[in-house]
């Protein structure tokens, strides 16, 4: 169940004075390993481009448009991927809150109604109802 907007503050809040008393501690305890994660996939990523570029290579030696067409699709989307990826490394020492590292929510996370009930609670609670 995902954190209402006052619990994300609050955790957001208690980072901040966790990171302002031991700034050591806290990037040990968040970052390197995230930071770490995204950087293989970026590389992983670079790899895949440059795979792509031996194949378009390959296809134009060999006279294969399809070759060609293929390694063009896989330069394209890991670009994109390395680009998604490297946009979310965060920076030495910037504090990455929990509930932000976790995945998006999957088909599983309830129905249509069920979410719309939800936003409706919250929506209560804010405003005090």
């Amino acid at each position: 169940m995902p954190l209402s907007e006052h619990e994300q503050r609050l955790l957001e809040q208690m980072e901040r004075a966790l990171h302002a008393e031991d700034p050591k501690f806290a990037s040990a305890l968040q970052g390197d390993k995230l930071r770490r994660r995204l950087r293989r996939r970026v590389a992983l990523s670079v790899i895949g481009v440059l795979a792509g570029g031996a194949m378009i290579g390959y296809g134009i030696v060999a006279r294969r448009v399809a070759l060609d067409a293929a390694g063009g699709a896989v330069v394209v989307a890991c670009a994109w991927l390395a680009w998604i990826v490297w946009r979310r490394v965060p920076a030495p020492g910037q504090i990455v809150p929990a509930f932000k590292l976790r995945p998006r929510r999957s088909a599983r996370a309830g129905s249509f109604g069920q979410r719309m009930e939800l936003r409706w609670q919250r929506r209560r609670e804010r405003d005090g109802f």
